[in-house]
């Protein structure tokens, strides 16, 4: 069970109850006016109850997933709100109590409930937005499907019968955006030693190649990138410890242990063949996150993520689910440089050395060469252990310079979503804010070239919605 709550923690007033449904609303705009190119749906999921009853989860990757779709045209945009419906969520709101165990926290009551009771799929995550269902993601598990409009839960999906029963399939899917093939992972654990599954699938989902690589031990992967022909993986030094997750006497969280001297794996992979073209390593760092990966001068891998120097970003994580965060971590942008055939590491930097997550670009390019990443980033001065990301930032790599949008005090922004102008080659940047001091929930739309100039709109949702993790954008 997790420590009690914190009051003072201004960020925590969306998280400490769980959230409310809505049906489809029009939202008021605030300030500014829509961009009369702006037509599509922004989609965002994250937990949005951390608790039943008197017991609370003890991670915020415990937490019940919430989808929100923002829609955006004909001058006016409208937001809905939902639960995904899970076998899970139902099975607890129909007993009024938590019952199973999940990434941070064990079934409750004796150890044979976490045997009889395989882990919550809370479908929590991120999304995929496909030509007829929105997908709702969560790593360990199969995704769940949504009616794209209505976000009604249709089940889970096991994308036209190709994904194997049960998944797993990550939270971190990476479309192409000149073929359309959609790329993506999961993690296998049958043994001591885990699978890495790796997955390509055209537009609509449907996978049409798949391998398995065994990995050595049982290591914690959340995300990779999509670099031209070239899918990289940083396997950072955490493993979980089998025996314990065996008996079922921790949940997989607690089983995760860091093991630097076992350095920081480089994988590279064929995305047509979904072999192992090369392996190297790098000094022991952990990455939740990348921001993008492509082909560059003489056939060379660029990438850049969010890197930690350790793995103490999961317990502060999970400090969150009970609004008191007390251990110190932080990330900040790093570029690295390869030789795909070989894994040669031939750069590896600190390019923006702010405190930073959810590194993102422009949908276009994806796997493609780039030249600005935006990210969600803490404001100079902001107690980076005790506080959430205040700002939104976007680093220019031609010019090595950070151009930031300050929110002001008390905002708090999710990860940025990038959305292409129907009309123009311009690109509007979406985060879905909480402002603590009215205790209310925006969607802030800024042009992406002109971060510092200001919102260009911010509409108002009915109610605030919970600080969450990753969305998409699905233009009209």
């Amino acid at each position: 069970m997790s420590a009690p709550l914190n009051p003072t923690a201004e960020w925590f007033r969306c998280l400490a109850e769980p959230a409310r449904e809505f049906g489809s609303t029009p939202l008021e705009i605030r300030q500014g006016r829509l961009p009369p190119g702006l037509r599509g749906t922004l989609y965002r999921n994250g937990p949005a109850r951390l608790g039943r009853g008197k017991t609370l989860a003890d991670h915020w990757f415990d937490g019940d997933g919430a989808v929100l779709a923002v829609a955006f045209g004909d001058d006016a945009a409208s937001a809905a709100y939902r639960y995904v419906q899970t076998e899970g969520y139902l099975a607890e709101a129909e007993a009024g109590q938590l019952l199973y165990g999940n990434f941070g926290m064990t079934a409750p009551g004796p150890v044979w409930n976490q045997w009889r009771r395989p882990a919550k799929n809370t479908a929590n995550t991120s999304v995929l937005a496909l030509p007829d269902r929105l997908l709702a993601l969560w790593e360990g598990g199969q995704p769940h499907a949504l009616d794209l409009a209505s976000l009604a839960t249709q089940g889970l999906d096991d994308l036209d019968g190709t994904l194997p029963s049960g998944g797993p399939y990550s939270a971190h899917p990476k479309p192409d955006p000149i073929s359309g093939d959609i790329f993506n992972f999961g993690i296998s654990i049958t043994g001591p030693n885990a699978g890495l599954r790796l997955y390509r699938s055209d537009r609509h989902g449907r996978i049409v190649a798949q391998a398995e690589h065994r990995l050595h031990g049982i290591p914690m992967i959340h995300d990779f990138v999509l670099a031209g022909r070239w899918l990289v993986f940083l396997m950072a030094p955490v493993r979980a410890r089998f025996v314990p997750l065996l008996l079922g006497i921790t949940s997989f969280g607690d089983a995760l242990r860091w093991h630097p001297e076992l350095g920081t794996q480089v994988l590279v992979f064929d995305r047509d063949s979904l072999a192992l073209a090369a392996r190297s390593e790098v000094e022991a760092g952990y990455q939740w996150h990348f921001g993008n990966g492509a082909v560059t001068t003489g056939g060379l891998v660029t990438l850049d993520y969010a890197r930690y120097k350790d793995f103490a970003s999961n317990q502060h994580l999970r400090e969150i689910a009970s609004g008191h965060t007390h251990t110190p971590t932080r990330a900040s942008l790093w570029r690295m440089v390869l030789e795909p055939t070989s894994g040669r590491i031939l750069e590896h930097v600190e390019v923006c050395d702010r405190s930073l997550e959810f590194p993102m670009v422009t949908p276009g390019r994806v796997g493609q060469p780039w030249e600005r990443t935006f990210f969600a980033i803490h404001r100079r001065g902001t107690d980076t252990t005790t506080e959430r990301y205040d700002a939104i930032g976007c680093f220019d790599h031609v010019r090595e310079h950070l151009l930031e949008a300050d929110l002001g005090d008390a905002r708090y922004p999710s990860e940025p979503v990038l959305a292409p102008d129907t009309g123009s080659d311009r690109h509007w940047l979406l985060t879905l804010v909480y402002d603590a001091a009215a205790d209310r929930g925006d969607i802030w739309v800024f042009d992406a070239a002109r971060l510092d100039e200001g919102p260009v709109c911010v509409l108002g949702l009915p109610q605030p919605i919970p600080l969450g993790f990753h969305g998409c954008w699905n233009g009209a």
